[in-house]
């Protein structure tokens, strides 16, 4: 247990070095000063009886909306937000220590230590999800303590919603980790994690495209559609969650969970196998 987290130590580290954590938290900062000092609300008896955005009075559709209402779609958008730009940078910005951990001298060094190849990468895992983690929980968490103070309005499950971003980081890092043991180009590693993330878009339109295939077509987007990840069709869950709404589905997080546990088992088996 103490070389594991002595390993997750030493990747806070490098995240620490790189800056990578510094900037993430600067990034995460602005967010939450933003949604503090954007909204200006007047509460009156638990109801919206004003609302500022950035100082104006908007129209529309958002200046008729119920304080509940203003809560859930604040929540969501930054829920949204964390997912798709949050894993996004947190992919480009931990990619690199996937390859920099294969450099020679750095992993001579580490595998001249009394453990064994298992417990390394297991550590460097646990670091990067760790690191990750604590952002995602510093964002999310913040906006919702901030939005529930604001209204006393609180909503529990917009807190589910951290954990499948965070969940959903852990699948996509692990396609980074087995493109950087496998070939140690950090490129080629973000190139493949994204190509999957914008080949999801696609894949989430199914019921739509396959009217458009033929037989063999259909066959083959459909074993497509369940061996890769369902990353974009894992944001309807988030909303949800975000929104206090009930999932109708669950299957495209489950799926994407179960890509993730082959590709790190992938990872795991060529990392060991391999001749440092």
């Amino acid at each position: 247990m103490l070389p594991v987290l002595g390993l997750v130590y030493l990747t806070f580290r490098q995240l620490w070095a790189k800056k990578v954590v510094l900037g993430l938290f600067v990034i995460s900062s602005l967010i939450l000063l933003m949604v503090g000092f954007a909204l200006n609300l007047e509460v009156v008896d638990g109801t919206l009886a004003g609302l500022r955005l950035f100082g104006q009075e908007p129209g529309g559709p958002l200046g008729s909306i119920g304080l509940t209402e203003l809560v859930f779609v604040v929540e969501s958008a930054v829920a949204g937000l964390a997912y798709w730009i949050g894993i996004l940078l947190a992919l480009f910005a931990t990619a690199p220590l996937a390859v920099s951990l294969l450099t020679p001298g750095h992993i001579d060094l580490l595998l001249s230590k009394p453990i064994s190849r298992t417990t390394l990468l297991t550590g460097h895992v646990l670091g990067i999800w760790g690191a990750v983690a604590v952002l995602a929980l510093y964002l999310m968490g913040g906006t919702w303590l901030i939005m529930s103070f604001k209204t006393g309005i609180w909503n529990p499950a917009f807190l589910g919603s951290i954990g499948l971003v965070v969940g959903m980081f852990a699948v996509m890092y692990s396609v980074v980790l087995l493109m950087s043991v496998w070939t140690e180009s950090t490129a080629l590693a973000l190139i493949v994690s994204y190509g999957l993330i914008f080949a999801s878009i696609v894949l989430a339109a199914a019921d739509a495209i396959l009217d458009q295939l033929g037989v063999v077509g259909s066959a083959g987007f459909l074993a497509l559609y369940h061996v890769l990840p369902n990353f974009a069709e894992v944001t309807v869950i988030v909303s949800a969650l975000s929104q206090a709404e009930s999932v109708a589905d669950w299957y495209p997080l489950w799926s994407a969970f179960l890509f993730g546990t082959v590709t790190y088992v992938l990872a795991l088996w060529w990392f060991n196998r391999r001749d440092f």
